[in-house]
């Protein structure tokens, strides 16, 4: 099969486009033929880091077709389509996971959305709603809004009754997240995101702050409200996660920290993907692509993935 593969650790140009042996599916696990494949800030990082052995392939979420199921599969059948999730392998053709970390794909969600739902919008729920427990009439601030997580959390968040506060960098973004549930729009490049969020909620700060950046963490603390909720999800912003734990002691706030990882296989996490999967058949949420590359250009595709001021996912296809 054809996948994109690296051999050392590096910026995108470490990626080359090589035929490599076809995975090997075990007893737990399905056989995908890849359809399309959403980059994920994880796999940015995870390729700047010392791959496991030569002609690594990275990836976390891809959508396609099962083309074969191991022998102690008993929920999913050859040509069904799901959508995936794992910690390498998913830039290629195809792509050997274990069957409790996919998911079927209803018949009005296409392969692209597909492959970008689970750990964004999955995440994005786990943020706002499990760990950061959000209630109607609440003010959230998210940071980094126009990413995958971001775009996800505003509109769950919107449907939770909160009022949104979204940070993002560059005004262009501004009607999109305004369309999609944002309630004021801060431009981070051109703004003091913790001042205008105390301007817009009178002094008080935020009841919750959703955190996907790391190194914006100590802002997102100063932009908290006292015995308000902060949940850091990532460090898409690189560096040490050093912040002052004296102010958020005294102002008696919460600090969670989420990675999903295997949490997307405990059965109340692996169902809120299904519904959220029904939610966009349903046309309730929506699912923002950036764009589309072929697999044979993931290295331009990372760099766009890095370098560009996205909205959305990038995604690739074999």
């Amino acid at each position: 099969m054809k996948a994109a593969v690296y051999d050392n650790p590096g910026p995108p140009t470490v990626l080359r486009y090589a035929d490599v042996p076809d995975p090997v599916c075990r007893p737990g696990d399905v056989l995908i033929a890849v359809e399309a494949i959403s980059i994920e800030g994880g796999d940015l990082v995870n390729r700047r880091s010392t791959p496991q052995r030569p002609s690594w392939i990275v990836g976390y979420a891809a959508a396609g077709t099962i083309v074969a199921i191991g022998e102690n599969v008993r929920d999913r059948t050859v040509g069904q389509k799901v959508t995936a999730f794992d910690m390498q392998g998913s830039h290629a053709e195809l792509w050997a996971v274990p069957a409790s970390r996919t998911w079927l794909i209803p018949n009005d969600v296409d392969m692209v959305q597909a492959a970008a739902l689970p750990i964004s919008f999955g995440t994005a729920r786990h943020c706002v709603i499990t760990k950061g427990r959000l209630n109607e009439g609440e003010t959230v601030l998210i940071q980094a809004a126009a990413g995958g997580v971001g775009l996800a959390a505003i509109q769950l968040a919107r449907q939770a009754g909160a009022t949104v506060i979204a940070a993002a960098g560059g005004r262009e973004r501004q009607t999109r997240l305004s369309k999609l549930g944002a309630t004021h729009v801060i431009d981070r490049f051109e703004q003091d995101v913790v001042g205008e969020v105390r301007r817009l909620t009178d002094g008080k700060g935020a009841d919750l702050v959703i955190d996907p950046v790391g190194s914006t963490l100590q802002g997102s603390l100063s932009a908290l409200a006292a015995e308000g909720r902060l949940v850091f999800v990532g460090n898409a912003g690189g560096g040490d996660l050093d912040v002052d734990l004296w102010s958020p002691m005294q102002n008696n706030q919460t600090l969670h920290g989420v990675f999903m990882g295997s949490l997307f296989e405990r059965p109340a996490v692996h169902g809120t993907v299904d519904e959220l999967l029904e939610a966009v058949a349903e046309r309730r949420l929506d699912v923002v692509i950036d764009n589309v590359f072929p697999l044979r250009e993931a290295s331009k595709a990372h760099e766009y993935a890095e370098t560009a001021r996205s909205l959305g996912r990038v995604v690739m296809t074999p």
